[in-house]
């Protein structure tokens, strides 16, 4: 008999914005899965301290790399690759033997995340299940205390990791603008942002709904988090 496969989105930090369909998986599941960098204990896990039952068997995906190989180097895809069907084969292992798996997602788990690359290996061998979760930037726009859009605004979510020129085109085209991965691409973005003409009305929210959230207007901006960092541009479009 077959186990099934949870990703469960967290939303985007404070432990009472998650769903209470997620509440309830997390605290009754006796098999818990989370993304970390080695040596840390894991934002995901962070924010589900104080849920998890006292025999909650935790297993934890340490990354083999991050930033310290360049994405373009084909040794970041191949160390991934191995990494992600390791995780796969471990779970799979889990859930053939009978057993339910909750793996915790950060956000969304369709939405820029790393369980992405396990569903995709997993949901042709076993049962996978998702609980969607609020986004960080969905958190980011409401720590602003501004809608991000309005009317016929054409919103754009980005990828601080793209070219300098892309970012700007991009940019300079939205009426509404996200702007995630920063970390390293602060100075890069904070140029595109001002060759599109738009960094008067630019925002940085750090830790967005958490107890260190911090929001900077881009200018003030010296550095950001590595982690948890989101550039806002506010929409002005129609209104009646």
């Amino acid at each position: 008999m077959s186990g099934t496969i949870h990703g469960v989105g967290l939303g985007p930090g404070a432990q009472d914005l998650m769903s209470v369909r997620a509440d309830r998986l997390i605290r009754e599941a006796r098999h818990i899965a989370y993304f970390r960098k080695p040596g840390r204990h894991g934002h995901a896990r962070k924010i589900v301290d104080g849920l998890l039952r006292p025999d909650a068997v935790e297993y934890a995906m340490e990354y083999p790399v991050t930033t310290e190989i360049p994405v373009s180097d084909p040794r970041y895809n191949q160390c991934l690759s191995a990494f992600y069907a390791q995780c796969t084969a471990h779970l799979h292992g889990l859930v053939e033997a009978g057993e339910d798996v909750v793996v915790l997602c950060e956000g969304d788990p369709f939405f820029y995340g790393s369980f992405m690359h396990l569903h995709s290996r997993l949901s042709p061998l076993a049962p996978v299940r998702i609980v969607p979760g609020i986004t960080g930037m969905s958190g980011a726009w409401t720590a602003s205390g501004t809608p991000i859009s309005w009317g016929d605004d054409v919103l754009t979510v980005l990828m601080a990791t793209l070219p300098e020129e892309e970012l700007a085109r991009r940019i300079r085209d939205s009426n509404a603008l996200v702007v995630m991965k920063i970390g390293r691409n602060l100075a890069k973005l904070r140029r595109a942002v001002e060759a599109a003409g738009k960094d008067d009305c630019a925002w940085l929210v750090e830790y967005a709904t958490m107890a260190d959230q911090k929001i900077t207007p881009l200018g003030q901006a010296q550095a950001v988090t590595s982690y948890f960092s989101i550039l806002l541009i506010h929409g002005q479009g129609r209104r009646p």
